[in-house]
C-alpha cells in the first residue's frame, strides 16, 4: 500500500509552532538547535544544563558573535585592537579563541575603564570597555545561555531582552494608569551595575547551569580587573561593568527574583534594566511597596538611593514622575500629561546647539539635513509628548536657523523679531528641515482616518 504523505496543512501547522518556539525564547538560529529548544520547552532534568560550552565555541555561533560586535562598533580596549583591525584578520583570531576556549586556557584580558557624561547631566558615569575578543566571546556566552532565562523572566521585565524594550514599557504603564493605578513608588538603586554582588549573581546562574566551563567563562567576565589611565585596580567581589557584552543579561538574572515576588505580592512594577517604578491604587498599598523592596534590596545587598528613591501621588496637581526619558505629569486642570524629561530636552539641545553655530559654513539645506539625521530619530522616540512641547521644540530649532541667517546677513544677535518674516516657518519647510509637531499632526490624523474605516 502506498503510504500517506502527511497534508500540506499538517506541515504548515509544524512549521508555525517550530517558528514560535524560536520566537518565544528568542534563540539564535545556528547557536541552538530543534532538539535543545525541545527540551527547553519540556524541561531538562533537574532544571540544569549540563552541556552548553561546544554551543560558545562552535565557529558559526564565533561567527554570529563577532557580526554582532562588529555592527555595535565601538572603541578598542586595553590591547588597542579595534573593530577594523579585528576584522582584517577576524577568521584567524575567531579560530585562535575556538582552540583557547576548547582546551579551556581563554583568559579575559583587563577592562578598560572611561567616565562618559549621563545624558542632559553635568555628572558622569564609568563604562568599561573589554577588548574586541572579550566581547566576542561575552557575546558567544550570552546567545548560548539567553534562552534559558529568558523563559523564566517575569512579564514586566523589558531591559535588555529580545523584542522587547522602552515602547513596550512605557505603553505598560500608560495602561496601569489609565486603569487608575496613580500611586507610585520611584525606584532608584543607588550604583547598581557596579554593587551586584558575585557570590549572589553566581548562585542565581548555577540555578539554570551546570556546565563548569561557562559558570568559569563568566565568572572570569565579572572578575576582570579594572585599568583607568595608568591605575590598575584588583579584581572586585561585586559589580558587572556597564560596556559588557553579557552584563545587561546577568543585571536582569539577579534582580528577576524581585520581579516575581513582587508580582506575588500583587504589585504592579514596570522593569527597564534597574530602571523601575511600581503603580499602586493607594498610598497604603504604595508604602507597603516601598517596604517590601527595602526588604528585598537589603537581603540582596543592594541600596536604594535615599533621596532619589520616593513615593508620588499622582492624583495631585504638578505631581509628576520621570521614567525612561519621559515626564508623566498632572496638569493645573487635573489632566495627565506626557513631556518630555527635562535632561532628555537638555541632552537634545546639547546635541543640536554644535549643528546650528552662527559661524557654521554649510549651506542651510546641508545643515537641515544634518539636523533632520538627530530628529527623526529623537522623534521616533519621543513622539508621544504632549504637542506644546514638540512646537516649543521646533521653535528653538528654527530660531537657532534664522541666528546664522542674521550672521550671513552681517546682522547681530539671534533670530527674532523680524526675522519671522525675513524667513519665515514656510522657508524652513523648503529647505526639507524636519517639523516634530507636523509630523506628530501628520500621524495622529492618519490613525484618525485609519479609525473611521
Amino acid at each position: 500500500m502506498k503510504r500517506e504523505e502527511p497534508s500540506a496543512q499538517v506541515s504548515e501547522r509544524d512549521k508555525q509552532a517550530e517558528e514560535s518556539l524560536w520566537q518565544r525564547y528568542k534563540a539564535e538560529l545556528g547557536v541552538w538547535s530543534k532538539s535543545m529548544l525541545a527540551a527547553l520547552e519540556r524541561g531538562v532534568k533537574g532544571n540544569k544544563w549540563f552541556s552548553l560550552a561546544d554551543k560558545v565555541w562552535s565557529e558559526r555561533t564565533l561567527e554570529l558573535a563577532w557580526e554582532k560586535v562588529k555592527s555595535n562598533a565601538g572603541a578598542c580596549g586595553v590591547d588597542g585592537i579595534t573593530i577594523e583591525r579585528f576584522g582584517k584578520d577576524s577568521q584567524s583570531r575567531l579560530l585562535a579563541v575556538n582552540e583557547q576556549l576548547k582546551r579551556n586556557i581563554y583568559q579575559s584580558k583587563p577592562v578598560k575603564r572611561v567616565w562618559i557624561e549621563k545624558p542632559g547631566s553635568t555628572e558622569k558615569r564609568p563604562l568599561g570597555i573589554p577588548t574586541v575578543t572579550d566581547r566576542v566571546v561575552q557575546a558567544a556566552v550570552k546567545m548560548a545561555i539567553e534562552p534559558i532565562f529568558e523563559k523564566q523572566f517575569a512579564e514586566h521585565s523589558y531591559g535588555f531582552r529580545p523584542g522587547r524594550g522602552c515602547k513596550d514599557a512605557l505603553r505598560r504603564v500608560d495602561e496601569l494608569l489609565k486603569a487608575g493605578n496613580t500611586y507610585i513608588v520611584d525606584v532608584d538603586i543607588k550604583g547598581y551595575f557596579d554593587t551586584i554582588p558575585h557570590d549572589r549573581l553566581m548562585v542565581k546562574v548555577r540555578e539554570q547551569i551546570a556546565d563548569g566551563k561557562v559558570l568559569g567563562w563568566i565568572e572570569g567576565f565579572l572578575k576582570q580587573r579594572v585599568i583607568e589611565g595608568n591605575n590598575w585596580q584588583e579584581a572586585k567581589e561585586e559589580g558587572t561593568p556597564q560596556g559588557g557584552v553579557i552584563s545587561p543579561l546577568l543585571a536582569n538574572i539577579y534582580l528577576d527574583e524581585l520581579d516575581w515576588q513582587m508580582a506575588g505580592s500583587g504589585f504592579e512594577m514596570v522593569r527597564y534594566a534597574d530602571d523601575m517604578i511600581v503603580l499602586c491604587r493607594s498610598q497604603e498599598e504604595a508604602t507597603a511597596a516601598l517596604e517590601r523592596l527595602k526588604e528585598w534590596m537589603e537581603e540582596a545587598k543592594l541600596t536604594l538611593h535615599p533621596e532619589k528613591t520616593r513615593t508620588v501621588d499622582m492624583s495631585e496637581i504638578g505631581s509628576h514622575f520621570d521614567f525612561l526619558g519621559y515626564r508623566f505629569q498632572r496638569s493645573r486642570r487635573g489632566k495627565l500629561m506626557k513631556l518630555v524629561r527635562p535632561k532628555s530636552l537638555r541632552k537634545l539641545r546639547e546635541t543640536i546647539k554644535p549643528k546650528t553655530r552662527r559661524t557654521n559654513g554649510k549651506s542651510m539645506e546641508a545643515i537641515a539635513a544634518d539636523i533632520n539625521r538627530t530628529l527623526k530619530g529623537w522623534y521616533s522616540y519621543f513622539k508621544n509628548a504632549k504637542a506644546s512641547e514638540l512646537g516649543s521644540i521646533d521653535g528653538w530649532i528654527r530660531m537657532r536657523m534664522r541666528s546664522i541667517l542674521r550672521k550671513r546677513n552681517r546682522l547681530k544677535g539671534r533670530g527674532r523679531g523680524r526675522d519671522h518674516q525675513r524667513w519665515p516657518n514656510r522657508y524652513f519647510m523648503k529647505l526639507g528641515l524636519f517639523c516634530l509637531l507636523a509630523a506628530q499632526e501628520t500621524e495622529i490624523a492618519s490613525l484618525r482616518k485609519g479609525a473611521t474605516h
